[in-house]
C-alpha cells in the first residue's frame, strides 16, 4: 500500500497542493490546505479503524483524505469531481491498483455536500471527517466587522476546538464555540445540510451521528 509520507513528498501532489490553496486564498475562502487536509486524512482514517477497519482500508481511508481536495485547483465549483479524476491518475502512477485508486476517486469524489452521497466505507468516513474540521484558524482573511463579515467565517472564528469521538456505535463531533462571536443558530444555518450528510454516512457505517456543541447533545 502507498504510504502518506511518499504520497505527501510526491512533487506532482506538492504542485497541485500549492495551486489548491492558492485558488480558495486568492477567491477568499476559508483554509483549504495541507492543515486540513492532514486533518481530513488522520480523522478518515481514525473513523474506520475505530469501527474495526483493516490497516489497508484505514491507509486507503487516509489517501483519500489527503487528496480530497485537490480539484480546487482546477476551479472550487465542481471541485469534487475534478479532483477525484486527478487523484484516480497520480494513485495509479504512484503504485495503487486500479480499484484501490477507483475506490480512492469514488470517496473523494462524493465528499462534497452537493452533489455527495455515502456509497462505500471510504466515502462515509471522508464525509464526516471533511465536515468536522471547524475551526478559527482556517480564516485567513482580516475580519474588521464581525457584524457584517460572512457567516463561513464567523463560525470557523468562533470555533475554538472540534474533534470526533466513535464510542458505542456512535460517532460524535465535539465542538467548542466562542458563542459571543457566533450563535449555535449560526452554526447550524451554514452546516444543517452538512450534519445531514454526516447522519447518513454515520448510518452507512451502521453507526448513529451526534453533535455536541459546547457540551450539549444537539443531535
Amino acid at each position: 500500500m502507498l504510504s502518506l509520507s511518499v504520497l505527501r513528498a510526491d512533487p506532482e501532489v506538492e504542485a497541485i497542493m500549492k495551486m489548491s490553496e492558492k485558488q480558495i486564498e486568492a477567491i477568499g475562502y476559508t483554509e483549504h490546505s495541507r492543515r486540513h487536509a492532514g486533518i481530513v486524512s488522520k480523522w478518515s482514517g481514525d473513523i474506520l479503524r475505530a469501527l474495526g477497519a483493516s490497516e489497508e482500508r484505514v491507509r486507503l481511508a487516509e489517501i483519500a483524505g489527503y487528496l480530497h481536495d485537490i480539484g480546487n485547483c482546477v476551479n472550487r465549483k465542481d471541485h469534487a469531481q475534478s479532483g477525484a479524476i486527478l487523484a484516480y491518475r497520480i494513485l495509479t502512477r504512484l503504485g495503487l491498483t486500479n480499484i484501490e485508486a477507483a475506490e480512492a476517486m469514488m470517496a473523494i469524489g462524493n465528499h462534497d455536500e452537493q452533489y455527495g452521497s455515502p456509497v462505500s466505507d471510504l466515502s462515509s468516513a471522508l464525509i464526516i471527517a471533511d465536515k468536522a474540521d471547524v475551526h478559527k484558524s482556517r480564516v485567513k482573511k482580516p475580519i474588521d466587522d464581525l457584524v457584517t463579515a460572512d457567516i463561513h467565517d464567523r463560525v470557523n472564528l468562533a470555533a475554538e476546538r472540534s474533534y470526533l469521538s466513535v464510542e458505542d456505535g456512535v460517532i460524535t463531533l465535539h465542538i467548542e464555540i466562542d458563542t459571543e462571536i457566533c450563535s449555535v443558530m449560526d452554526y447550524f444555518e451554514i452546516y444543517f445540510g452538512r450534519m445531514k450528510l454526516c447522519r447518513r454516512a454515520a448510518e452507512f457505517l451502521g453507526c448513529r451521528f451526534s453533535l455536541v456543541i459546547n457540551g450539549t447533545v444537539l443531535v
